[in-house]
């Protein structure tokens, strides 16, 4: 009896100190690893209670920006709002304390030599560290898949970091559960890799150049310095979804790509454009409807009187709209700063300079809107670059004052010009929408795709071609996709600029269809043009074709496509077996390219690959039998 007593005693107590065993084990976990309440001081990137916060060197920063007793020095553009000594760093000092609090009372889970990274990979928990720290090459944390995992090292004296260490987060590990509460001064190297929300207690922090932080700087008492660093508050733990403000209802205007309430509009040179093009008081001029992928309107109408009062109704929901951030740089916009889904604001002449970069941040509806209270200016080659799903039909710029965009420059989103011009120089791509509610707008080489919104003509041009027959023009086309399509339109002409309507013939299916036509009566130079007209009044044009009739009016050639790319087609007839040579000429008559071909068959297909030509106009003209036959080609 005495031997199963102690036995079953024996028995009591393992298990009662395994039960304790696993408590201990669970309570690090459920009740010290918790993430402190940040408050308002989470808004921050760079904050201190006390002290000074200045930069030097370019600095690209999101997040809030202050001090609650200091200032603030040497920063640009901040995509965050900069606050000194005001009621907001007030409330950002008592929330950091707090923060700092409930850090500093949490129980260590496990301790660690004052020497962190080299590869060494930690799991979540509360790491305690009394000496002076270092951290050298990389430091793995490591979530194991639990989103919730928390990371806290508790630094009784100083960090630094060497340069380029960094902290690298795994298998879920989020910025935002990263923290680290130092008691004295932070240091980091240039090119760390910093992740967390550093928590300095009564000391400085300095970070060098090319330092990247992702997560927060915040000091209870203690100057904050940075030169040429790029941090971002972390996404995450309760941080704000941004969406930004609600995109305006376009109306009629979202046809449009080009577009002035009340002045010219005018191209030069070869401009390709996908949307209508139009102004309601004055002209449209100089837009090659081949090259426009919509309704040119060359004087006002019902289309461009119901844009022009659209237009106004988009602008003054703009305009009412409240900024949520004031860049408080105009003249230094660009280069390289990021922004969020806001509304921003610059309240002066702006100069887009190098890139602008817009991070949807993941949310594919994210509406960005810029307000700019002047003139619009950019760089040659400046660019709108578009990140983490940021989509261009989400972008707005609302500009008081004349936009000029420079050469070669790449912008994203509609622009909305209220009483000023608009420029967009040679080589300018847009990929939106440019607006004026009162003024002239000129394009000069511009390639300019609408975004999103408007329903454009379906069909598909596979072919258009035409040749001369027993002293007529046999034209022939087919097109496919050819939805909601009504009739087709044979326009001729004997200079290739005016053009007259000869024909037209009504669209045959939905599905694909081939057509012809025969010019019974056609000059000795003809070109011919398809204009294809949809139910809505939509139009579109095909490439343009010549055909030239010598005096021997069975002798004839013709190009396709026209513009060409890297291949051009020639299809020359003539009566009998020859030698013809084909010139390719600039207008001013420089001869670029020759070539001699035997004609054996009468009617020869002849492909001539990889014509090294610049985009403009060419005349090609082939001789043989006696006779010159010229052809405008345009190279696209």
């Amino acid at each position: 009896m005495q031997i199963h007593a102690q036995l079953r005693s024996h028995n009591m107590k393992h298990i009662l100190r395994n039960i304790a065993l696993g408590f201990l084990l669970i309570i690090p976990f459920s009740n010290f690893a918790q993430a402190p309440n940040l408050g308002t001081a989470a808004n921050f990137v760079l904050f201190t209670s006390t002290g000074a916060v200045t930069n030097t060197g370019k600095t690209l920063l999101t997040g809030n920006v202050g001090t609650n007793s200091g200032s603030n020095t040497g920063f640009g553009n901040v995509n965050g709002v900069m606050h000194t000594s005001n009621g907001v760093t007030a409330t950002a000092k008592a929330d950091l304390l707090t923060a700092y609090n409930q850090l500093n009372t949490t129980t260590a889970t496990s301790a660690h030599s004052p020497l962190l990274g080299n590869g060494d990979t930690l799991k979540a928990g509360v790491y305690a560290i009394s000496a002076p720290t270092t951290l050298n090459l990389n430091l793995i944390l490591d979530a194991e898949g639990n989103p919730n995992a928390v990371f806290i090292f508790k630094l009784g004296a100083t960090l630094s970091t060497n340069a380029a260490s960094g902290i690298v987060l795994i298998n879920g590990a989020k910025s935002c559960m990263v923290f680290w509460k130092v008691e004295g001064l932070v240091s980091m190297a240039t090119k760390t890799a910093m992740v967390g929300t550093v928590i300095a207690n009564n000391a400085a922090i300095n970070m060098s150049t090319g330092v990247t932080l992702e997560g927060r700087a915040l000091s209870t008492t203690g100057a904050i310095s940075v030169n040429g660093i790029t941090a971002n508050t972390p996404i995450g733990c309760g941080s704000p979804v941004l969406t930004g403000p609600a995109a305006p209802n376009m109306g009629s205007s979202i046809c449009y790509a080009l577009f002035s309430g009340n002045g010219s509009l005018t191209n030069s040179g070869i401009s390709q454009v996908t949307g209508d093009v139009g102004t309601n008081v004055g002209l449209t001029i100089g837009f090659n409807p081949l090259f426009v992928n919509g309704m040119i309107h060359p004087i006002p109408d019902g289309s461009t009187a119901a844009c022009a009062a659209d237009l106004l109704n988009v602008y003054t929901y703009l305009n009412t709209l409240p900024y949520d951030i004031e860049l408080l740089y105009p003249a230094q916009f660009g280069q390289s700063l990021v922004l969020t889904p806001h509304t921003y604001l610059m309240n002066a002449a702006t100069t887009l300079t190098d890139t602008i970069i817009l991070d949807a941040l993941g949310k594919g509806n994210a509406v960005f809107l810029i307000k700019i209270n002047g003139a619009l200016t950019t760089t040659t080659f400046a660019k709108v670059k578009l990140i983490n799903g940021a989509k261009a039909v989400n972008v707005f710029w609302l500009i008081k004052g004349a936009v000029n965009i420079n050469n070669f420059s790449e912008i994203a989103g509609t622009i909305i010009c209220n009483n000023g011009a608009i420029d967009l120089k040679t080589g300018t791509k847009l990929n939106g929408r440019a607006f004026t509610t009162n003024g002239a707008l000129s394009t000069a080489t511009l390639n300019a795709t609408m975004t999103a919104g408007c329903n454009l003509l379906p069909l598909t041009w596979l072919y258009f071609r035409g040749r001369s027959l027993d002293n007529k023009v046999l034209l022939e086309w087919a097109t496919t996709n050819n939805i909601n399509n009504k009739s087709f339109i044979v326009e001729h002409s004997s200079d290739g600029k005016v053009f007259m309507a000869i024909n037209e013939q009504a669209a045959t299916s939905n599905g694909e269809a081939v057509l012809h036509f025969t010019d019974a009566y056609p000059e000795k130079v003809n070109y011919y043009r398809i204009k294809q007209v949809d139910n809505d009044g939509r139009f579109s044009y095909s490439v343009v074709v010549g055909v030239n009739l010598a005096d021997d009016r069975n002798n004839s050639f013709s190009i396709y496509p026209n513009p060409v790319g890297s291949l051009v087609n020639l299809n020359i007839r003539s009566i009998e077996k020859q030698t013809a040579q084909i010139i390719f000429a600039d207008v001013l008559g420089k001869v670029i390219y020759t070539k001699t071909v035997r004609l054996e068959k009468g009617n020869e297909f002849i492909q001539i690959k990889n014509l090294s030509l610049n985009s403009g106009s060419y005349l090609t003209t082939v001789v043989f039998n006696g006779s010159r036959m010229t052809v405008k080609l345009i190279k696209q």
